[in-house]
């Protein structure tokens, strides 16, 4: 179907309304990577869309059933490496987002986006990181890489599997970096068609010398199971092992995405409150916890800049690891059971069990 064909609200030259929270992106240039992937390269934004290497964007694609959809994808660009906005899609089998992005996009058009999002990311650029990536997995991965070597001093280890090496996205920014940083920068390849599927075995025997590392797996499903299960098998700790979790969003948050939220809790709400007390970006916050209300919502309501997206489970942007209490969760959508086991919980979907709640973001 021709852009013609559909209500975009996204004609070249006249960016539809933004609501609340989101951002008119106007598209500098398409880049062509490989045969099945793009790389959409937008003007600067302002200074205040910041963001942090490994975080994706959540781009709002019209359609003409629904009037449009959401769709997360990883930014490529890094913080301090690119003056310019970059994200990454690779086409997939019946990917309506990402066949519009790589069949119509074009410069000049404008794309809505939320701010930036999204908890997969290091903290310390000054350690040694261990990165496994697969097929378009490599889109985040590459903006820790180039931010890490700018602006860190440990190692990078960089894992990148795909099916073939015309599959291989950056091959030529890979081997830039790799000439640039050659003590502190390993790219290993994994080509399919070469050396078969990497399996976990195959993993853990490539993988073993990287036990001390902090690792950040992101690929399709089975391959970043697969990694993790060797990550721990040559005894990284799971705290150390970071996956990035994406599902399709089932809901258009560009409707509802800003500080609209519940003010005002009943007496009732109140009288049975928990307790949480909430570790963010080095501050401390100690507040109730109506039992009806997300965790997203008390932290909003009270003024507290809390990371969040999409609101419905889905993009894990609102990733938080729980130190003591019980919460339930409706849709665990992005988290996986060991994730859960692990203490991971979404803030948007969370509510408390227990009395009191300790949650660190």
């Amino acid at each position: 179907m021709s852009p013609a064909d559909q209500a975009t609200g996204s004609e070249l030259g006249a960016p539809a309304p933004t609501p609340p929270g989101a951002v008119a992106l106007r598209v500098r240039e398409v880049i062509a990577e490989t045969p099945d992937a793009k790389t959409i390269v937008f003007d600067p934004p302002g200074d205040q869309f910041s963001y942090r290497p490994g975080q994706f964007l959540t781009l709002r694609i019209p359609s003409d059933r629904t009037g449009s959809v959401a769709r997360c994808y990883s930014l490529s660009s890094s913080p301090r490496h690119d003056d310019l906005l970059m994200v990454t899609v690779k086409r997939t089998l019946d990917g309506y987002g990402s066949n519009w992005l790589c069949d119509t996009v074009a410069a000049g058009q404008v794309i809505e986006s939320l701010p930036p999002a999204g908890a997969f990311t290091p903290k310390d650029l000054d350690r040694d990181l261990l990165l496994v990536g697969a097929g378009s997995g490599i889109t985040p991965l590459l903006s820790i890489v180039k931010t890490a070597l700018l602006d860190g001093s440990g190692r990078v280890v960089l894992f990148y599997a795909n099916r073939d090496l015309e599959s291989v996205i950056f091959a030529a920014q890979l081997r830039s970096l790799f000439g640039e940083y050659p003590e502190r920068l390993t790219v290993v390849h994994w080509i399919e068609s070469v050396q078969g599927l990497p399996t976990h075995l195959a993993l853990r025997s490539v993988l073993q010398p990287y036990g001390d590392f902090e690792a950040f797996i992101c690929g399709p499903k089975p391959f970043m199971q697969g990694a993790r299960q060797a990550l721990e098998q040559i005894g990284l700790p799971r705290a150390r092992i970071h996956i990035e979790n994406f599902v399709s969003l089932s809901d258009d948050p560009f409707g509802h995405h800003g500080p609209a939220i519940v003010t005002a809790d009943s007496v009732e709400d109140m009288r049975d409150a928990a307790r949480v007390t909430v570790e963010l970006d080095g501050a401390t916050h100690e507040l109730a916890w109506p039992r009806t209300k997300t965790l997203i919502d008390v932290l909003l309501a009270h003024g507290v800049e809390a990371p969040y997206s999409c609101r419905e489970g889905e993009c894990g942007s609102c990733q938080a690891t729980v130190l003591s209490g019980q919460v339930e969760m409706a849709n665990p959508g992005a988290l996986d059971e060991e994730d859960m086991a692990d203490g991971l919980i979404l803030g948007c979907q969370a509510r408390p069990v227990s009395d009191h709640v300790a949650v660190e973001f």
